[in-house]
């Protein structure tokens, strides 16, 4: 298969590099042109090449969609109908602006990319993990200390295919449902980030838990305890 992204920073490009590790082809993309994608192209080796992101959206039988939130309405709704896409997008209030519907709850930001991408079939994953202990906590199937991620999307053989590519490249998954679910797993719940990393000092600022997230290996969080906090949001 081959895997494509739009959108190559952090998250995209901790996955990319998972999959290329898994022997799965993968075609980067990202809004400032394939040049500035050449060092990661390079990192990756022959499994690799850069697109612009309609490109790599023709090119990829799952897309990743990794770009900010606000910048959705940019993905390209035709060169993606047909397709799986993997929305791994946060909605950042003080970063995407105010967003009413989902400010409201009406929607979530997984819902108003389906909304968009109308032809897709969007599952949302990889948004609940910082990169750095996504990185690291890939293991083989069967390994006892292997996380899960949660997924969630309205269509049964993309969610099916998500959990496929999960597996490959050293994860379980946890499928929490349709994408009126995935609130469940979105930034201020419990299985958001600090489940993958050890307990985090009291009375931080955001610069210094920022400091100190850096620092940190990750820690392993199973299926197991990924649905009990699932169950707590």
């Amino acid at each position: 298969m081959t895997l494509a992204f739009i959108g190559a920073g952090m998250i995209g490009g901790t996955v990319a590099r998972l999959a290329v590790n898994a022997g799965i082809d993968v075609v980067l993309s990202n809004s400032r042109g394939p040049e500035t994608l050449a060092d990661l192209v390079a990192e990756l080796g022959d499994r690799a090449r850069a697109a612009t992101p309609a490109e790599a959206a023709k090119a990829g039988d799952i897309v990743v969609a990794s770009i900010p939130l606000h910048a959705y309405p940019k993905l390209p709704a035709a060169e993606l109908a047909g397709k799986t896409v993997i929305d791994t997008l946060n909605y950042y209030p003080d970063r995407d602006g105010k967003i009413a519907e989902l400010d409201s709850g009406e929607l979530t930001s997984s819902a108003l990319v389906q909304r968009h991408l109308a032809e897709s079939h969007v599952v949302k994953a990889f948004n609940n993990i910082f990169f750095k202990a996504l990185a690291e906590l890939a293991r083989p199937a069967g390994a006892a200390d292997r996380s899960a991620l949660a997924i969630a999307g309205d269509d049964a053989a993309a969610n099916a295919a998500v959990a496929t590519l999960l597996d490959t490249i050293g994860y379980d998954t946890v499928d929490t449902g349709s994408l009126a679910d995935s609130w469940r797993f979105q930034p201020g719940t419990p299985a958001y980030v600090e489940c993958y990393l050890p307990p985090s000092p009291a009375g931080l600022s955001q610069e210094d838990f920022f400091a100190w997230l850096y620092q940190q290996p990750g820690v392993p969080a199973s299926a197991k305890r990924i649905k009990e906090l699932l169950a707590k949001a």
